[in-house]
């Protein structure tokens, strides 16, 4: 019988090793350079994350959950082997694999990882969820443009951050992210079917903003590294129409501090009796959502961190 690994916030590997003095955490930093484009843009890209062990044991893994039979899939949030419905144009999409295999189970304490959102979120923070995106060669589905927070609107105030993972090349053959500069500042836009029309987002803007599509930028890295963006930023990718897979994960955390804003029969609520409720007015914190980062603990207030992201 498969075994709930979220039940436990302790390691259980040694693929990522961690630091144990706020000197060690030194090499993780962002650069101010790097902070400042992210506070400007609403992103940043490029940041190794994972080494080619690291890699190897989450594609591994991976493969063993796109079978919609693997053990655990019962502790999967949401599970969608497509998620676009159409069997020429896949999306593999699903929310909680830290419960089902440890690789994933432990990336959520990958100090690298760890550090640049300490910087960004500028406190400690929780796990929020975890994602799984998965666009085979030659036929994958696009994730139309949307923002994160669209989404999220049930936790209260808005202190997230997104985190990116590549575990393939990533580039505009096989359905790289793109992002739109600055979109962050535009507010909240109602969200859309996720693996819909790439061009339905337009009936909801403004012309500015539909003019600011064109600064669209691709964000092309390698396998192992990461990009990570601001709750409110437009975001999306295109179809995969290569001969080489498009592999990621995805970390979702929230700063220390928010709270449930659940409606039980609220359309903004998840969509999955599974996902671990919190009632209304409550912190977001237990079991399901783990305190990733104490900067007391972990750092002693040795470093100082810029936060990036403002709530509202």
């Amino acid at each position: 019988m498969a075994h709930d690994l979220g039940l436990t916030a302790n390691l259980l590997t040694d693929l990522f090793p961690q630091p144990q003095t706020p000197e060690e955490w030194e090499p993780y930093r962002l650069s101010v350079e790097q902070i400042k484009h992210f506070k400007e843009n609403g992103f940043i890209h490029g940041i190794p994350l994972l080494t080619e062990t690291q890699i190897e044991a989450l594609r591994e893994q991976l493969a063993q959950m796109v079978d919609p039979d693997h053990d655990g899939r019962e502790f999967f949030y949401e599970y969608h082997s497509n998620e676009s419905g159409d069997a020429e144009t896949v999306l593999f999409h699903a929310l909680g694999a830290w419960r089902v295999r440890p690789a994933f189970h432990d990336i959520l304490w990958n100090p690298a990882f760890l550090m640049a959102a300490y910087q960004l979120l500028g406190k400690g923070f929780h796990l929020f969820h975890d994602q799984l995106f998965s666009k085979p060669a030659n036929h994958g589905s696009v994730v139309a443009w949307h923002q994160d927070y669209s989404y999220w609107t049930w936790t209260t105030p808005m202190a997230h951050l997104t985190c990116w993972m590549g575990l393939d090349n990533v580039d505009t053959e096989n359905g790289c992210m793109y992002y739109v500069p600055g979109s962050h500042k535009w507010g909240l836009v109602d969200k859309l079917d996720l693996a819909g029309d790439m061009n339905a987002v337009r009936g909801l803007l403004t012309p500015e903003q539909i003019a600011d599509f064109e600064r669209k930028t691709p964000i092309e890295m390698k396998a192992g590294e990461a990009s990570f963006h601001h709750p409110l930023l437009m975001h999306g990718s295109y179809e995969n129409r290569s001969d080489r897979q498009r592999r990621a994960t995805l970390i979702n955390v929230f700063a220390d501090g928010v709270i449930s804003n659940r409606e039980d029969d609220s359309p903004d609520s998840p969509g999955t009796d599974n996902y671990p409720k919190v009632p209304k007015g409550q912190p977001m914190d237990g079991t399901y959502y783990p305190l990733l980062f104490n900067p007391e603990k972990h750092l002693k207030n040795h470093i100082d961190s810029t936060p990036s992201i403002d709530s509202t």
